[in-house]
């Protein structure tokens, strides 16, 4: 699957030139890098405390702390969790809990504002909904794919007007 300059792949350009191809997946990068890195040591961590405590704690102890640690690990897996996706058919926001599906005519424009940690988009329904998929830490990375789904969201978005 093609994604963002902050996904895993590389994206090729339309034929117009006029942006990525769909289906693009923005994510952050430094938050996932924390956030997993976390996750892994801390049940490596909680793994070999288990196996090196003193023989007299109960096997139930040394499962407890190992299960402990996924705990803590599936918490972190929260933070890490967050995407957007651009699709043909819509958008899909998943953000640590719950994930919205949209429509591209649901939208009507993404914007991260100065010292915003990520861009909310406004709703036709007049509400608004954080996008944690793109994150102000990661920098230039975050505002070339707030620029591109822009992009999208222009071409996407709502019915041309005749003639234009």
């Amino acid at each position: 699957m093609p994604t963002s300059s902050s996904g895993e792949a590389a994206v090729g350009e339309d034929t117009a030139g006029a942006g990525p191809r769909l289906p693009v997946v923005y994510r952050p990068r430094n938050v996932r890098i924390v956030a997993y890195g976390l996750a892994a040591l801390l049940i490596v961590t909680m793994t070999v405390l288990a196996v090196m405590l003193p023989p007299d704690w109960g096997l139930q102890d040394r499962v407890g702390l190992v299960l402990m640690g996924l705990v803590f690990a599936a918490a972190l897996h929260l933070l890490g969790r967050p995407r957007l996706i651009a699709a043909e058919d819509g958008v899909t926001v998943v953000n640590g809990i719950r994930t919205h599906v949209l429509e591209w005519a649901e939208i009507i424009d993404i914007a991260m504002r100065e010292g915003e940690p990520w861009p909310s988009v406004d709703l036709s329904d007049g509400s608004t909904l954080a996008v944690m998929g793109i994150q102000s830490n990661d920098g230039a990375r975050a505002a070339a794919d707030l620029e591109s789904f822009k992009r999208l969201l222009e071409q996407r978005s709502e019915a041309q007007e005749p003639g234009a």
